[in-house]
Order: structure tokens, then sequence, then C-alpha cells
């Protein structure tokens, strides 16, 4: 049936690309948005230039309030608090619920005419044909004593970075807890605004799985290089003594700070979609398109996690792109078209960080199977430093890369990986062939 009105619930990436994409493909209708922090803006830089003080607020924006009237998207400032609607307005059948194969069901199922009544924290309601739930999630609290406290920081939303960066004068003791892509940003900024930095880490290194053992004890060491004190260890406990934050290590180290920040990851917000009886495993179920077990609704970005039609349950993927194909694929099915190749879930998935001056780069996978079924081939400097790692299937083909200062390194993986050609071990570990080069599909005889 025509859609004629959309209402987006969350304005991170995932949200506000779902509202572009609405209208770069032709869509007429209604879209609101609600997004309690106002205009949407990128979170990767709140780690970085914006906490620095590099970035404003405007220039960390996708857009100023203009384009939101220009094209028409109503945004409301407020928290959506219930998403209501009933099986039965909808047409489906207990049958439809779900399909043999256990996957999202979508195609059983006719959303109708019926609408969806959005309500909101300011008492407000509002209704639409489609909803999209851009919820993304919240930052994950340390699991022992204190760890729930409100002096105990952690950098997710604008507001965050504001109270961190307020606290901050050369000096200031900050300890860490997580050094993953997030911990270690944080790290690296406080560092140049004059923090006195300790991180603490149980894996050594951690990352793993993100770029490689070789990459992430490379990227790890540049902590200490900077002057960062890192222990490999876990908190036991937090307490306040005055002024002072304590950190009590499971060996029983204490170690005091001035401020304490947690970067271990995000829970995925899903209480609306569990409130209107979505199915949730660790996120809102989705299928490859986007849609959760009521077809009317859509679930985007790091809360969304995909069944594929087999009934495998991909992990969710908590980086930028993830969120922007993701709404870019919910925004093509609301209005029955396909997503570019480039979008598809199938597509390799890319990330990308920065610390200490460095930029690092990854796409696909780097978890390495049993030994005889994958490869580690790694790149390196002339002055010995790892560039960039690759991991090869039995078959030859590229599963994941990841480097430093490779961009166009990880460009060409990416085009290698999504093409399955196969590439020699000895050519990938040549820091002097041009990785585009082995990029180019064999010519047809």
């Amino acid at each position: 049936m025509p859609v004629n009105s959309v209402a987006i619930i969350g304005g991170g990436v995932a949200g506000f690309t779902v509202a572009r994409q609405l209208r770069s493909r032709g869509f007429d209708g209604e879209i609101t948005m609600v997004e309690p922090g106002g205009l949407p803006y990128d979170r990767p830089p709140l780690s970085k230039g914006y906490l620095l003080g590099t970035q404003t607020l405007e220039q960390i924006q996708f857009e100023p309030r203009e384009w939101f009237d220009e094209n028409r998207v109503k945004l409301i400032e407020a928290e959506a608090v219930a998403v209501e609607d009933s099986a039965e307005a909808l047409g489906l059948s207990a049958e439809a619920a779900e399909d043999s194969a256990g996957a999202v069901a979508h195609s059983a199922a006719s959303p109708g005419n019926s609408q969806i009544t959005v309500r909101l924290n300011n008492g407000e309601t509002l209704t639409a044909d489609r909803v999209v739930l851009g919820t993304g999630g919240s930052a994950r609290k340390l699991p022992v004593p204190g760890g729930e406290l409100e002096e105990v920081l952690q950098l997710r939303t604008r507001t965050d970075a504001d109270l961190l960066r307020e606290s901050i004068t050369p000096g200031t003791r900050v300890v860490i807890v997580g050094a993953g892509l997030i911990g270690a940003e944080i790290a690296s900024t406080l560092l140049e605004l004059g923090a006195d930095v300790t991180l603490v880490e149980p894996a050594n290194p951690p990352l793993l799985s993100a770029v490689g053992a070789v990459l992430a004890e490379h990227l790890h060491a540049m902590h200490a290089g900077k002057g960062i004190d890192v222990i490999h260890d876990a908190p036991a406990r937090i307490e306040l003594d005055g002024p002072e934050r304590v950190v009590t290590l499971i060996d029983g180290t204490q170690v005091r700070a001035d401020q304490v920040l947690v970067g271990i990851g995000i829970t995925p917000n899903t209480a609306l979609a569990e409130r209107l009886g979505l199915e949730v495993t660790d996120g809102v179920l989705v299928d490859e398109c986007q849609r959760t077990s009521n077809p009317a609704i859509f679930a985007v970005g790091d809360a969304a996690r995909i069944r594929t039609p087999e009934g495998e349950l991909l992990p969710r993927a908590e980086h930028w792109e993830n969120a922007m194909n993701s709404g870019s694929r919910a925004a093509a099915a609301i209005l029955g078209q396909e997503p570019s190749p480039a979008e598809s879930v199938h597509a390799a998935a890319w990330f990308w960080s920065d610390r200490h001056g460095v930029h690092v780069e990854g796409v696909g996978s780097l978890v390495a199977g049993r030994e005889s079924e994958t490869q580690f081939v790694h790149r390196f400097n002339e002055d010995g430093s790892p560039q960039a790692t690759f991991l090869l299937n039995s078959d030859g083909t590229m599963a994941g890369c990841a480097a430093v200062d490779g961009g166009v390194t990880v460009r060409a993986a990416r085009r290698i990986i999504d093409q399955g050609l196969v590439v020699p071990p000895d050519a990938l570990a040549d820091p002097s062939v041009p990785l585009r080069k082995l990029a180019r599909p064999p010519l047809k005889t």
C-alpha cells in the first residue's frame, strides 16, 4: 500500500540517513524525526576534534536547520517513550509472525493502511504509516561496585563530551577503563589537552579481532610511548574519597584520579521495541531490508541485528558506515526500491579510528578460523613497523585487512574482498607492490 508518512525515532547517522535517502529517492510524503538532542550531529568527532575543541557543534552537525526546512523534515526535540500498534490493525495473523525458518517475517503480511502511534515524553503524539527505530545504544556501565556512580564518566553524546572537556585542565589525572577504539581515541585526545592519563585494560593487546595481533601490539604500544601509564588489569570497584576517585584493581592496586571514564562498548537501546513486542536478541532483529517482525516498523543502526533468510543471526555492527548503509536499506525498502550493491549487508564492513597522530582503518574480518582455513599476511615499512595485515581464506580470497595510515591500501583491499579475487601472499607482503594493482580483476581471455 502507498506510504504517505514516516516517523524516524533517533537522529544518529542511521536515522538521519533514512530521512536524507527518502527525499533523494523521491519520497514526497511527511517525514518526522524525533531526537531529544536537537539537530543531528556526527558522533566520531566527539572523541577527537570536538573534544579537543578544534571542531564546533555546527561543524559536526550533519546539516543546518535550513536543510530540515527545505526538505520538509519535521524535527521534534523530544524523546519517544512508546510506540503503539496492533497486529489486528496491521492484518497480521499468528502464522505470519514468524516463518518456518524462524527468520523475520514480512512477506506473509501486509501493513495495510493502519497508522502507528508514537508517544513522546512531552505529552505529544504523532502517527505515521511507517516507523523507523534508530534508537542506537547507551554506554555500557562497568559491572562492579561504584560503576553506576554519576561521577564515573562516559562519552556517548555531545553533553558527555562537553562535561569531560570542561573538567580537564593541564595535569588533571584521568583513568580510562577500556583501551579499545573509543578508549584509545579519548586517551590520545586528553593527552593533547594536557591530562595525565592512565589506561586500564585487561587485554594485552586489545583489538585483536579488529586489526590482528601484529597491528594490535604496535598500536597499543603507542600509548606508553606517548607517556600514558598502561595497566593490564581490571577494576574491582570504584569509590569516592572526597574530590578523588579511587579505582581498586583486581590485584589490589589502587589508582587515584580526578576523573574516571569508562569506554567498554555500548548496550543496544531496545526498550521501545520490547514494549512493542518486536523480536529482540541483543538488538532488534531485522531482515536484510531492516524490517522488524512487524513489517511496518524498521530498525537501523547500532540497535539493529540482522537475521539472514537462512536464520543466521549476524553480530551487531557498531560502526559509522554500517549505520549509514542500514539507513539507506530501510529507506529503499519503505519505497519498494533496491539498495545499491555498496549498501548491501553482504559488502565488506569498514571502520576507521585515530590515535596519537595515526589513522587506522579496517575492512572485512580479521577473525581467524582454524589454522588450516586462514592465513595472516603482514606488510612492513622500511623501518620494520607494521603497515598492514591481511587475512586470507583457504581458497586464497581475502577475508579482511587493516592498515595504519593506509587508506588507499584498505580501499583496494575492499575491492579485492567484494570481488572475491585471489591474491598472491608474497605480493601482499611486498610493500613495493601497490595493492590497487592487485585489486584489478584478471583480463578475460
